[in-house]
């Protein structure tokens, strides 16, 4: 992160899926916040947790690891005690996934998250930020779309998700617990899986790859750089008066996938053809065509925008993966 938010000194945070892209990134910016840092990250037999086993001594210095299940309830009421923040992120989001186990969605992304509702306010919990997804909202009726905008499951995965946030309405509305819905949209940048669409492109082109491999190149997104999207959580965890409220981080712009194929190409100054293929493609009715949002709320509410223009993001992605290419299978379809 190269800016620190002040206000986490002295508090005791938690983070669960703390070893996945997004929460890595997130406990980083908590320690050089101040905070006093919990990574919960998801059970393994080697020990590892996850992309923060690639970070600096002093991250890991000042950051208490735990190992454990967010669908285990006892466990994540063990986590949460004496926690001041929660922010959950623990989540299956691969969409070709869901397709093909929809179960396990339901599993992780609605039990988990009724686990850790019921654990934060068994615990007094002072503030949840919940992760959602711009997914929820399936192909819009009309952009930008703002929190209002009625929710729609395209997929199980948005299904599922749907379902946790409205959990967490229910738990606020009931329990007046302090729980806030952030809704980032598309989050990119380093540490992202490869079956995401600019992981996907850059590293086929570092591998030097003549001809990319990409599905329906029609859908737009509103691409959030990961420093900011971080931005708008450390922000989340702090502000006053948020309780109940859902949130968006975006960026108001959109790009299809076709066009940051092209700016990915300009970065990094190579050529390629492109080539679509069927099993790249979502089921029709599946096929979210454009997300594109209203970030007034979030610049209102958390003071927060995004400072990272595509470009400039696509450029520091490609960098990192560059120098961690051995992390990514290149030839092979990842969902």
């Amino acid at each position: 992160m190269k800016k620190t938010i002040s206000g986490y000194s002295g508090k005791k945070v938690l983070v669960t899926g703390a070893d996945g892209f997004i929460g890595s990134h997130l406990v980083e910016g908590l320690v050089t916040a101040g905070a006093d840092v919990k990574a919960f990250c998801f059970y393994n037999s080697q020990g590892s947790w996850g992309w923060l086993d690639h970070s600096k001594k002093e991250v890991l210095k000042n950051t208490e690891f735990i190992l454990g299940d967010i669908r285990d309830k006892g466990f994540a009421e063990k986590a949460l005690k004496g926690v001041d923040v929660v922010f959950h992120l623990a989540a299956l989001i691969a969409i070709p996934y869901s397709y093909s186990a929809p179960e396990s969605f339901v599993d992780t992304n609605v039990k988990g998250t009724l686990n850790i509702l019921e654990a934060s306010l068994k615990n007094g919990v002072k503030r949840i930020v919940h992760t959602s997804t711009s997914e929820v909202y399936g192909t819009p009726d009309a952009v930008p779309i703002t929190e209002e905008h009625k929710l729609k499951g395209q997929s199980p995965y948005s299904a599922s998700k749907i379902a946790a946030d409205k959990l967490c309405e229910a738990f606020h509305c009931s329990f007046g617990l302090p729980v806030v819905t952030l809704r980032p949209f598309n989050t990119y940048g380093p540490r992202q899986s490869a079956r995401a669409v600019i992981p996907t492109i850059i590293t086929q082109l570092l591998a030097g790859r003549k001809e990319l491999h990409l599905g329906n190149l029609k859908p737009r997104r509103d691409l959030v750089f990961v420093d900011d999207t971080v931005d708008g959580f450390l922000r989340a965890g702090l502000a006053g008066k948020i309780e109940g409220q859902v949130i968006q981080l975006g960026t108001g712009r959109t790009y299809s996938v076709g066009e940051i194929a092209e700016t990915a190409m300009k970065s990094l100054g190579v050529r390629a053809a492109i080539r679509t293929e069927k099993k790249r493609l979502r089921p029709d009715a599946s096929e979210v065509m454009i997300l594109l949002s209203d970030p007034s709320k979030a610049k209102r509410m958390l003071r927060w925008e995004h400072r990272t223009e595509l470009m400039d993001g696509i450029g520091a992605t490609a960098s990192w993966l560059g120098e961690n290419l051995k992390h990514y299978k290149t030839g092979i379809y990842q969902v």
